[in-house]
């Protein structure tokens, strides 16, 4: 049974007890473009009013990426004035915690590239399971922009402070058996199996009590959120100072034109 999605770019399904979200944009790896991240709130809460759907999964469509990320080709569009960067960057947030705050459990089924905003989106879900192949990475040094500060908390907390720094200072590429050993991901199964392999733990979860599972999901999440000396105007000033700089400009300018940049740290 489909649920009516405002972008054919994003598709969702209900299947018995799991709500399916498909990131629909395989010709671009399943960039994420603005209408997919507005879309995402909608579902979630569609998703989350469904008394029937006990688990939700986020997947990507075609069988070579999960999500790689931004559409960094409307960056130029989108995030090329300080009006279009705060707009974007508020339409991704309203992603990112819209599915951190769904009420129901949230699983990320990758396959492929999981990059940048992509390990955003799998960041954001309570659990991680991959296929053999699958790679991970935050790009950001590349492109000189900055990583939102509640993305980079739930890295955080996911693989710790050293790992966290590690993905963000050599932007490169992680493979599963890396993601595994840092906590990044749950379990990994071949590609083959991990389709069946996640419909078996959302079966697992869906015959629980959903009392239960919504209580210990939001008694874990009370214990991963930042103390009171956490500085928010500082982080925020910090990221709009890298989407502010010369080099912010180079990296888009660099990538669109398939070469290497040249940063400044200006």
């Amino acid at each position: 049974m489909s649920i009516t999605s405002p972008t054919p770019r994003m598709i969702a399904r209900k299947d018995g007890a799991i709500g399916w979200m498909i990131f629909n944009n395989p010709e671009r790896l399943n960039a994420v473009s603005l209408d997919m991240w507005e879309a995402v709130p909608e579902l979630i809460a569609a998703f989350d009013a469904d008394e029937e759907i006990r688990v939700i999964v986020l997947t990507g469509a075609g069988d070579r990426a999960f999500v790689a990320g931004a559409d960094i080709s409307q960056f130029g569009e989108s995030r090329s004035t300080a009006e279009g960067i705060i707009a974007y960057e508020e339409a991704t947030e309203r992603a990112f915690n819209a599915i951190a705050a769904a009420q129901k459990p949230t699983i990320a089924m990758i396959d492929g590239y999981c990059i940048g905003g992509g390990l955003g989106i799998a960041l954001s879900c309570d659990m991680r399971i991959a296929a053999e192949g699958s790679t991970f990475g935050i790009p950001a040094a590349k492109l000189g922009l900055a990583y939102g500060a509640t993305g980079t908390g739930r890295l955080v907390d996911v693989v710790g402070p050293s790992f966290a720094k590690e993905i963000f200072f050599t932007a490169r590429r992680f493979t599963h058996e890396e993601a595994l050993a840092m906590g990044l991901i749950n379990r990994v199964t071949t590609r083959d199996a991990l389709e069946n392999f996640t419909r078996n733990y959302c079966g697992m979860i869906a015959d629980n009590a959903p009392l239960t599972v919504n209580t210990a999901k939001q008694v874990v999440n009370e214990f991963t959120k930042a103390p009171n000396s956490f500085d928010t105007e500082k982080c925020n000033a910090l990221i709009a100072r890298c989407f502010a700089s010369e080099d912010y400009k180079e990296g888009r300018a660099a990538f669109m034109e398939k070469r290497k940049p040249v940063f400044k740290g200006k």
